[in-house]
């Protein structure tokens, strides 16, 4: 049986805009986010949905409850494990802050690995696709997280050098056989 996941990137904050590295830091939806999260439910409005749920921090779960409005859906169920990536020291930092203080190669202390983020944000797919087995599930998460599953799951392809992860994007993965495939992107815009 086949779960399909429609992977959605929580709408823009202040700190999206300044370039600022969130994490696990909890950052509202700004204005522009909001309309993005309400524009993104229209664009799934378009497949009936099962369930929607959401990672914990208020951007992705503020982005959940307007999609669930949009989708005439009840309130989002908070998956914990589908939290953004922790970025220890360098959160709050600008991408130039970050390569001022942590060149490339440098150790972060308090960054969370990609293979600790897939080890806990698999299990949680996993146990979202046995309980809507062969139904449709929106995942309101973060870009570091999808970065992560696109990586897992085209063998390092994607995202691609200089590839963004827009705020709103949709992807769409389906759970088969045990293991999380990657179908498409929809774009934000």
């Amino acid at each position: 049986m086949i779960t399909k996941l429609a992977i959605v990137r929580h709408g823009q904050t202040d700190w999206n805009l300044e370039k600022r590295i969130q994490g696990s830091t909890d950052i509202p939806l700004n204005s522009t986010g909001r309309a993005q999260a309400a524009e993104t439910g229209l664009k799934l409005s378009r497949t009936r949905w099962d369930a929607i749920v959401t990672s914990p921090l208020l951007r992705a779960h503020e982005s959940a409850r307007i999609i669930a409005g949009e989708l005439d859906h009840p309130a989002p169920l908070v998956i914990p494990e589908l939290t953004e990536r922790h970025h220890g020291q360098i959160e709050g930092l600008t991408f130039a802050e970050r390569q001022a203080r942590f060149p490339d190669g440098s150790s972060v202390p308090g960054l969370e690995t990609r293979q600790a983020v897939l080890d806990r944000v698999l299990p949680a797919l996993e146990r979202i696709a046995l309980t809507y087995v062969g139904r449709e599930v929106v995942v309101v998460c973060h870009g570091g997280v999808i970065g992560t599953l696109l990586r897992y799951t085209t063998g390092g392809d994607r995202p691609a050098a200089g590839e963004l992860i827009p705020n709103g994007s949709i992807h769409e993965f389906r759970w088969q056989g045990g293991r999380l495939h990657l179908e498409s992107v929809v774009s934000a815009r």
